[in-house]
């Protein structure tokens, strides 16, 4: 897996997918959880696609809560097993991108088991939540102010993703 920052790719997968992304925020795709590949495009859409789509506005996080509701269903229904292995780690993706601790606990545990460097970097947004109870790189996108340990540990090359 890859994840960076391509504004060429942002926007074409902006204009792409908006319809569907927006299907998906109103609820109007449920049906598509009765199948692995249905519930993955499904958190796909809600977890993957506003980080890329509206990058730095508070947006990219609006559909947070939803993606972890659906991937929690879609553990329940064993479609991250159902799925070939290099695909598992978007459903659980959206733990990762929790700032509740139990939230990154199961992350954690779930990407145990799969090959780096998923589980490190599961280990990394914990080990964030961790210290500093929310991942200080969203604070000013969602207009939180920084603590002075937050600025010193971004400053120090700390999580930017």
């Amino acid at each position: 897996m890859r994840f960076g920052k391509d504004p060429d790719f942002d926007r074409r997968f902006r204009d792409t997918f908006a319809a569907e992304h927006e299907a998906a925020a109103r609820g109007e795709v449920m049906p598509w959880l009765a199948s692995p590949t249905g519930a993955l495009s499904l958190i796909l859409l809600l977890d993957q696609y506003p980080r890329n789509a509206f990058r730095g506005l508070p947006r990219m996080y609006a559909t947070d809560a939803f993606a972890r509701t659906i991937a929690d269903q879609a553990l329940r229904l064993g479609h991250d097993q159902a799925t070939e292995p290099m695909l598992r780690p978007f459903f659980y993706l959206p733990f990762g991108h929790s700032e509740g601790v139990a939230d990154q606990e199961r992350s954690v545990a779930l990407c145990s088991s799969l090959p780096e460097p998923v589980p490190t970097h599961a280990r990394g947004h914990r080990d964030i939540i961790a210290r500093f109870g929310r991942f200080p790189h969203r604070n000013a996108i969602v207009g939180r102010l920084s603590t002075a340990e937050e600025i010193c540990g971004l400053a120090a090359g700390g999580f930017q993703g």
